[in-house]
């Protein structure tokens, strides 16, 4: 099929599919795609978990590193991808290609960048992110592998959202859970099979990453996307490669500030030992599984959002957000109530040690609770972002673990001790989500009056 068959194909399916189909059809695989990634982040944990308790806080230690590669790969792949389903929503393929090729190359360049910056410092970089001495050992084995692959993950997760945001998940979801099963087989064999340890899960992750990375890098080189990547079409206009990082700078304060917010918690953590740092790292990626759904649901809303405002068909946008809010409360309230009543067992699984569970349970639970204000948040920050309002998605982004986690975890922990520490998120999640709700709803009633006025015109 050529390039501008298949434009029209996508362009009439984002503006023609009926609401609740679209954004359901392009969230189930975005969804098992989420799933996915956090079932092998939960593998590395389970496996690792098997080690020992300093281990296990390992894991923790680099969450902190991978958030980095996931701020700046969501940065440039967001930013790109949101300007690219505009792009194709006002039918203009050759700005998609431009976008596309600029942050592709620029991730592998960044990559390239962090690999040699983290390896030179690896034990100092391990420390910062809140190591002990007796976890430094088994983060450095572990963190050692993913720098390696850095550039390959940073390039997979601007895939990824270019493909989502050209309403073809599925595509992206093949190489996502590809990778994901291969991680998952990999980590037993290396961590115990081979006898590597901790850094077997790391070298595990790397594979299964590059892997990843073929597969969908085989969809743009087989022509199965609109946007293509050539090196020639890389943006030369400073205000264009400008306008990305604008635009995925949303993504970047909400992944960026989840790295510091992550090393503050280790840090606050690790006073109270290697068990409680397991803990909060457990739970963490428990969490980081459940909350995948709701944005698993929302990005399946992103692309539907940008065509739709690019093609000023503002009514379908607002009605796709309250829609994407309506099913991600459905799904969250289901597995929120299945964890809640085996919150205990979940928690064993990972590492059986009284002492982590005495940490981790009252958390789990404080999170059970607060996490049924994500598909809000969730929505309100992915519409701004999907429709250019970059101000106001970036603000929101910022909150959950910036504006609000990062003053409560320097000053809780000092407060109430432990509980301070178990408490942070859940207190962050709901001051975030009564700050969204006045950006989030009065612009959607705001696209009403946007869309009635569209048609007045015409």
């Amino acid at each position: 099929m050529a390039n501008a068959d298949r434009s029209a194909e996508q362009f009439r399916k984002m503006m023609e599919t009926p609401i609740p189909k679209l954004i359901l059809s392009l969230a189930a695989p975005t969804i098992l795609s989420m799933l996915i990634t956090s079932i092998y982040n939960l593998a590395d944990t389970f496996f690792v978990g098997q080690i020992s308790t300093s281990a296990s806080g390992a894991v923790g230690i680099v969450s902190s590193l991978m958030a980095i590669l996931q701020a700046l790969g969501f940065m440039l792949g967001h930013g790109s991808g949101s300007i690219i389903s505009r792009s194709l929503g006002s039918q203009n393929t050759d700005a998609a290609t431009r976008f596309a090729s600029t942050s592709f190359f620029t991730a592998l360049v960044f990559g390239g960048i962090i690999t040699a910056a983290g390896l030179l410092t690896l034990p100092d970089f391990m420390m910062l992110l809140g190591s002990t001495e007796t976890i430094l050992p088994h983060a450095c084995a572990y963190a050692r592998y993913i720098l390696l692959a850095a550039p390959i993950m940073m390039s997979s997760l601007v895939m990824n959202n270019i493909l989502r945001y050209e309403g073809k998940a599925s595509f992206a979801m093949i190489g996502l859970v590809t990778g994901g099963l291969l991680n998952i087989a990999l980590d037993p064999l290396f961590i115990f099979g081979l006898g590597m340890g901790t850094a077997g899960a790391g070298l595990a992750t790397a594979l299964s990453q590059t892997i990843s990375f073929c597969i969908l890098l085989s969809m743009f080189l087989r022509g199965k996307t609109v946007s293509q990547f050539r090196i020639t079409a890389v943006t030369r206009s400073p205000a264009e490669f400008g306008t990305i990082l604008m635009t995925g700078m949303p993504s970047f304060g909400r992944q960026g500030l989840n790295s510091i917010g992550g090393m503050l918690l280790n840090i606050a953590a690790r006073g109270y030992g290697d068990a409680a740092v397991a803990g909060m790292s457990i739970v963490s990626r428990i969490f980081m599984f459940i909350i995948s759904v709701a944005i698993g649901t929302g990005q399946g809303f992103q692309p539907v959002a940008g065509f739709n405002y690019g093609a000023r068909k503002y009514r379908r946008v607002q009605q796709a957000c309250l829609f994407t809010m309506a099913a991600s409360f459905c799904f969250l309230s289901v597995i929120l109530t299945a964890c809640w009543f085996n919150a205990e067992t979940l928690i064993r699984l990972f590492r059986d040690d009284p002492e982590v569970t005495a940490v981790a349970l009252p958390a789990f639970r404080y999170q059970c609770f607060a996490m049924l204000l994500q598909p809000v948040i969730v929505a309100g920050n992915m519409l701004f972002q999907s429709i250019g309002k970059s101000g106001r998605a970036t603000f929101l982004a910022c909150c959950r673990q910036g504006v609000f986690f990062i003053p409560l975890i320097l000053t809780l922990p000092r407060a109430f001790g432990l509980l301070g520490v178990e408490i942070c998120q859940p207190i962050a999640d709901v001051l975030t989500f009564f700050v969204t709700v006045p950006f989030l709803f009065p612009f959607l009633r705001q696209l009403v009056r946007m869309d009635e006025a569209e048609a007045a015109k015409a």
